[in-house]
This record gives C-alpha cells, sequence and structure tokens, in this order.
C-alpha cells in the first residue's frame, strides 16, 4: 500500500516535467518539428551575433534585420566562443542544399542556427527574426526545418503595371521573410482593347526591359535596364535567396511588339497575337533572347527562363500546330545559351501532332482549359500548381480574387490541389511546387504599388505556409490568422504603414510639427487610418504641398484646381473642397483600402470610394476606378499658414 503514494508522486513529477517543456511557437511558415526545452533566453542589446567569415554577408544583413527588430544593434564577432546568436554552416546530412533544412538550438546560453548552405541558414534566421518580433525572451528547445516542395513562389505582372526596384526589393525581401524562393516576373503584357475603343493601336502595352537591338520595344513610361536587371537577380539570390524567374510572354500577349513592328501582330487573331507564320517573328524573338541570354554575364541570370506560350487561339487546327512548333522552338532555343525553359501550359488547349519538348521543362498549370494537370504530368512534364480558381489575384477587377480566400487555401489546398481542384499525392514527384500570382489585367484602373502590396502580404503568408508545411498544419485557421498579424509583412521597411500587431490607437500627436522631416515612427501610415489637424492656410499657388514620402504626396493646393488632394503611382484625385483663406478648419483625412474620406470640422465633406472609371463610362462592363491613399507622413512641405495638433490614429483592420 506505501507504493501508491510513491507511484502517484511519480506520476505528478511526470506531468510537471512535461508541461515545463515550452510550446511550439508560432512562426511563418509552421515548424515542422519542434522539441520542446526549459526555461528562456533572452536577447538584449548586450546579446552578440557571431559568425565565420565566410558568412559575414548574411550576418551583416542579419543584424541589420535584428536591428530593425529589436531597435538597437548588436555586436559581431567571428568568436564562437562568446555565445549569444551564433550562426554555423554543417556537413549534417540532414542539413543540405537541397533540402533548404535548417537546425535552430535555444538554450539559455543562447541560440545557435545551422544549416548546409547560406540559403539554408537565410531560413533559419528568418525564423528566429519572426520569434523575437513576438518575444525578445525565446523559449528553449530544437527546430528541425524544411520544406514540403523545392518550388514555393509568387508570379508579378510588371508589364500591365509598372513596378520600381524599390517594389521589388520589398516584394523580395517579404518573400525570403517567409521562406518563399522564386520570384516570376512578367516582363511585357498589354490591356484589353475593348477599354480603348476596340483599337488595338490604342490599347495599352509595355515591354518592361530594356534593348539595345530593339529600342524602341523598350516601355517610356517605366522598364529596367539590363544591367539594373543583371544586378536585381543576383541581389535576389545573394541577400534574399529568392531566384528570379524572368518571363518575356510570347506569342500570345504580345501587343508590345505589334506596336513597334507592325508587321509582327496577327491581321486573323489579334494584333495581341504574334504572327507565327511570319519568319520576321522568330527572326526578332531570337535576336531578343540572344540579347539576353547570351555572353558570360548574361542578362538573365539563373536557370530558368520562362517563355510564355500563354492563351493563343487554337480556332484551327493549322495555327495550333504552329504553335506548337513555336514553343518546341523557344524551348530549345533558351536551352542552346544553357538554360531551361519554363512554360504556361497551353497543350490541353492546343492538342496537335507536332512535338512540343518535354524532358527538362517545367510547366505552370493554371488552367483546366489550358493545361488539365493530369494531361501533362500524363505526358512527362514537371509541373508548378498556380490555379486560377485558387491563386490569382486581379486587383480591383472583378473576377478571379482581389484578395485570396486565405481561409479557403489555409484549410483545403497545397500544391497537390491543381487544375480542376485534381487532388494528387502530396509530394508528387513531378510537382515541384507552387505560386500565386497578381495580375494587373485592368491597366489604368488608380490601383498603387502599396494596394498591390496590402494584397500579397496575406497572400504571401497563407501560401508560404502551406508551399512549405502542406497538409502538416496543426494550427487551426482561426489561430493563424490572428496570431499571422503579430508578424510584419518585411523585419526591414514598412511599405504598407501598419503598426506592429495591427493593433487600434494614436500613433503619434505633434502639438506644433515643423517643416521637414516629420520624425514620426512612420512614414506613411495605412488602412485603416485616420490623420487629423488644424490648418490655417494663407495664400498658396497651385501644387502647394502640405505632406509627402516617397510613395505619394498631399495637396494642400493640387496642381489643376487648387483644391485639396493628392496623388500617388502617376494618379491625382482631388475632394470638392478648396481651403480657406485665412481661416482655421479642422482637417480630417481616414484612409481604408476602398476608399478615402475628407472631414471638415467634424462633418464628412466628401468620400473618393472606388467606383466605375470615368473613361469607360459607355461600357457595359467598365474597369473600376480606385482612389485609395496610404497617408504619407515622411515630411511636413512649406506652405503659407500653420498646421497644428496633428495626430495620427490606427482604427485597426
Amino acid at each position: 500500500m506505501k507504493r501508491i503514494p510513491l507511484l502517484l508522486l511519480s506520476l505528478v513529477a511526470l506531468s510537471v516535467s512535461v508541461l515545463a517543456q515550452n510550446a511550439k511557437p508560432f512562426v511563418i511558415p509552421e515548424l515542422k518539428s519542434w522539441t520542446g526545452g526549459k526555461g528562456t533566453y533572452l536577447v538584449t542589446p548586450q546579446t552578440v551575433l557571431s559568425a565565420a567569415p565566410e558568412l559575414h554577408a548574411l550576418s551583416h544583413d542579419f543584424c541589420g534585420q535584428l536591428e530593425s527588430v529589436l531597435g538597437t544593434p548588436l555586436m559581431m564577432t567571428d568568436d564562437a566562443a562568446i555565445g549569444g546568436i551564433r550562426l554555423e554552416l554543417t556537413t549534417d546530412d540532414l542539413l543540405t542544399d537541397a533540402n533548404e533544412a535548417y537546425r535552430i538550438l535555444i538554450s539559455p546560453e543562447g541560440v545557435r542556427v545551422e544549416g548546409g548552405s547560406v540559403r539554408s541558414l537565410r531560413w533559419g534566421c528568418q525564423t528566429v527574426l519572426q520569434l523575437l518580433e513576438q518575444n525578445r525572451s525565446l523559449p528553449c528547445g530544437t527546430i528541425v526545418d524544411e520544406p514540403e516542395y523545392a518550388v514555393r513562389g509568387f508570379m508579378l505582372d510588371v508589364g500591365r503595371k509598372f513596378f520600381d526596384l524599390d517594389f521589388i526589393r520589398s516584394t523580395l525581401a517579404m518573400m525570403s521573410y517567409y521562406k518563399m524562393n522564386v520570384l516570376h516576373i512578367h516582363l511585357n503584357d498589354n490591356g484589353f482593347k475593348q477599354f480603348y475603343g476596340d483599337d488595338w493601336d490604342k490599347t495599352y502595352a509595355a515591354f518592361r526591359l530594356e534593348s539595345e537591338r530593339y529600342p524602341g520595344l523598350t516601355a517610356k513610361d517605366g522598364h529596367y535596364t539590363k544591367e539594373e536587371f543583371r544586378a536585381l537577380q543576383k541581389e535576389a539570390n545573394e541577400r534574399y535567396g529568392v531566384t528570379i524567374v524572368p518571363e518575356i510572354d510570347v506569342p500570345a500577349h504580345s501587343l508590345s511588339f505589334a506596336h513597334y513592328m507592325p508587321e509582327l501582330g496577327s491581321d486573323k487573331y489579334g494584333k495581341d497575337h504574334l504572327d507565327l507564320f511570319n519568319p520576321k517573328t522568330y527572326e526578332v524573338l531570337d535576336n531578343l533572347f540572344d540579347e539576353y541570354l547570351s555572353g558570360d554575364d548574361p542578362v538573365f541570370v539563373n536557370q530558368y527562363v520562362h517563355i510564355g506560350t500563354d492563351e493563343y487561339s487554337n480556332k484551327d487546327q493549322k495555327v495550333v500546330e504552329q504553335f506548337r512548333a513555336f514553343t518546341d522552338h523557344y524551348i530549345h532555343k533558351v536551352e542552346e545559351y544553357g538554360k531551361r525553359a519554363a512554360v504556361w501550359g497551353s497543350l490541353t488547349h492546343a492538342r496537335g501532332k507536332t512535338p512540343v519538348k518535354v524532358d527538362d521543362v517545367l510547366m505552370y498549370c493554371w488552367s483546366k482549359d489550358y493545361s488539365l494537370t493530369s494531361d501533362m504530368i500524363n505526358i512527362g512534364y514537371d509541373v508548378i500548381a498556380i490555379p486560377d480558381n485558387w491563386t490569382y489575384i486581379v486587383p480591383a477587377a472583378g473576377y478571379y480574387y482581389d484578395y485570396l480566400n486565405i481561409g479557403a487555401l489555409y484549410n483545403q489546398w497545397t500544391p497537390a490541389v491543381a487544375t480542376a481542384n485534381e487532388v494528387f499525392e502530396e509530394r508528387h514527384p513531378q510537382i515541384k511546387g507552387g505560386m500565386f500570382a497578381v495580375w494587373n489585367d485592368h491597366c489604368g484602373n488608380g490601383i498603387s504599388a502599396q494596394d498591390v502590396f496590402h494584397r500579397m502580404y496575406p497572400a504571401t503568408q497563407t501560401m508560404a505556409t502551406k508551399m512549405w508545411v502542406g497538409k502538416n498544419t496543426t494550427i487551426p485557421f482561426e489561430v493563424f490568422d490572428a496570431k499571422r498579424k503579430n508578424i510584419s509583412a518585411t523585419p526591414v521597411g514598412n511599405l504598407l504603414g501598419l503598426p506592429k500587431g495591427l493593433l487600434p490607437g494614436v500613433i503619434a500627436r505633434v502639438e506644433s510639427p515643423k517643416v521637414g522631416t516629420l520624425g514620426l515612427p512612420m512614414e506613411d501610415i495605412g488602412y485603416n487610418y485616420r490623420v487629423s489637424f488644424d490648418l490655417k492656410a494663407g495664400k498658396n499657388k497651385r501644387g502647394t504641398r502640405l505632406f509627402s514620402s516617397r510613395n505619394s504626396i498631399v495637396y494642400l493646393s493640387d496642381p489643376e484646381s487648387g483644391r485639396l488632394g493628392y496623388e500617388r503611382d502617376g494618379y491625382r484625385y482631388t475632394f470638392d473642397y478648396t481651403v480657406p483663406v485665412n481661416k482655421e478648419v479642422r482637417i480630417a483625412i481616414e484612409g481604408t483600402n476602398r476608399s478615402t474620406s475628407l472631414y471638415v470640422d467634424g462633418k464628412l465633406q466628401q468620400t473618393l470610394a472606388i467606383i466605375s472609371h470615368p473613361e469607360d463610362k459607355h461600357l457595359d462592363r467598365p474597369r473600376f476606378w480606385v482612389q485609395t491613399l496610404v497617408f504619407p507622413l515622411a515630411k511636413l512641405e512649406p506652405f503659407e499658414g500653420t498646421l497644428r495638433n496633428l495626430r495620427v490614429d490606427y482604427l485597426g483592420e
């Protein structure tokens, strides 16, 4: 009988011991393996970051990210004996560059991040950063983490909306923070001619890369020089662990070529289709690919080059066979330069007898009508799952998604869920990974780069999880959705102007702001916000600015009408309100991802919302016109008058 109390005591002790183990911490993507320890390690300004000399580039970037998250710089050293946070390359067979696996050991004495390559170590660093963004005190334990899928990507259409290099770098930083490793840049495309009087000559089209052989092809309203694009790809590899896949989309979506050289456009299928029976088409494209792929330091740096082959007409079999021959030709053309071709899947749509190369070609399966995934796998292609009904964002278009349905994706999707909702085995050997996409179909619709990034942020968090963890998520979506908001879009920079954790509250109060740099916590305030101030204006000329940042301008007197207004991304908007002279008024501007509202002395003056595009009033299905503003707070510009009692509020989601 005396043994029973002892047994009970042992069970109680065991229970306490188990309970003392630290629970798995939350990061994105969810950790694959966690072994909880006891206690914590507190990161302080005295914590030292150490790494071997060959890791100095990574450790330098990591140190900058740590400073951004912690608000204080850490000392760096090569000495592994000091403790603190240590980065270590390892020859462990479980941690290789191929599997991108990393290990983190957190003890009361410090943090050790191990990986078989710089890229693997980088993923470990991102995990540490996310943990620190939520709590300076790290739970002791061991993390062993690796992805389910090798390709975890995002596609950005820069052809129909230009994004500058700073935006691309912000995208790379966000992808890296969430361990996504492929950025596909869609370099050329065009709008829909129904929005341009059904006139191909007036329809918007752009080719975003400098060409010295065909200089008139390059867009004048925004493009990348060859040197900029080459450097960007190298920077993405070395600093972010992200591989850029450039795409020249031919032979459809190719109106920019016909604008430059009209004889290249098809009279039968539309000028956005290249004429596949014209030898000049092949001459121009051969020369263009040679320009970007030849030499010891080619413009297209990485292994894969995407050649398009999307949505060409299949009205008659003759053109189908020629399309197949065209596709095969440019697969081989890319391979002549030691590269591999990626293509949009179209061979369900373009069935025929003309052979198209299969081996070493990566096919994006996006639509059951164009490339049914089971068809492509049976043919023998390696595929990327990018099903349009799950993963396509078309901002403010009214079709596909404006924002991805992250709940459905989190609960139901992995790259094994392909076109037509076909479900394959997880980690199918021919399904190399997945992507989501932002297509800017409706050119000139007023959407801003920050609006696009606002859509990318929750999509990246969710898609990164489903491509890293697959079906092995253990956290309910409701918990994921709440906790994901505690992790920023990027560890450095704040393009969205969002406070940590998205908590509502007063961001700043300044009784008497001075002209010049305001020095507020953020250079912009994002959705949903309220910016208010007392304004007494003297006589100001048109074009007088009030607030500005690198992203936008708020006008006291806009350049055309002299009214209160704002400008971003080359779009200008005005309220139906002119600031009175020598009379103090209380101005408040509220912004959401749908509208921008002006209040004067507490009364709503006007709301600029998403409306039908002013140029499309004659159409049954017009474009939308987006009138949003992420409010600029970097500078108070000089003007005649006074501004007092500036208050910035974040109102929450």
